[in-house]
């Protein structure tokens, strides 16, 4: 199935609160873990790449505390651009997330 076509089975349009702050806490964790392995693997000579991996990684954090603020004030799940609901099956993928495909696509 498609991200960016509409629902047309009976599954749930929306996670539940819980179920979004449980990615979100997975998806920070997940990336803490890689800021202290690049931490502690950096190899002589790559500072350059891994100073590069790790600004990639903040951004991702930064993302991951505003969708926790989204989930807050009760607009987690709905695209700040169009503000239609975004489909379960992306934010499953990419919990953090505050556009839906079509128009993530047109702000990249």
């Amino acid at each position: 199935m498609s991200l960016d076509t509409p629902q047309t089975e009976t599954r749930r349009e929306r996670l539940t609160a819980h179920e979004a702050l449980q990615r979100l806490e997975h998806e920070r964790a997940s990336r803490l873990v890689q800021l202290r392995a690049i931490d502690e693997a950096a190899p002589v000579g790559e500072e350059q790449v891994m100073s590069t991996q790790k600004d990639t990684i903040r951004r991702v954090l930064t993302e991951v505390e505003a969708a926790f603020a989204r989930v807050r004030d009760g607009s987690y799940g709905v695209c700040r651009n169009c503000s239609q609901p975004i489909p379960v099956e992306r934010l499953e993928i990419l919990p953090h997330t505050p556009f839906c495909v079509p128009c993530q696509r047109h702000a990249v």
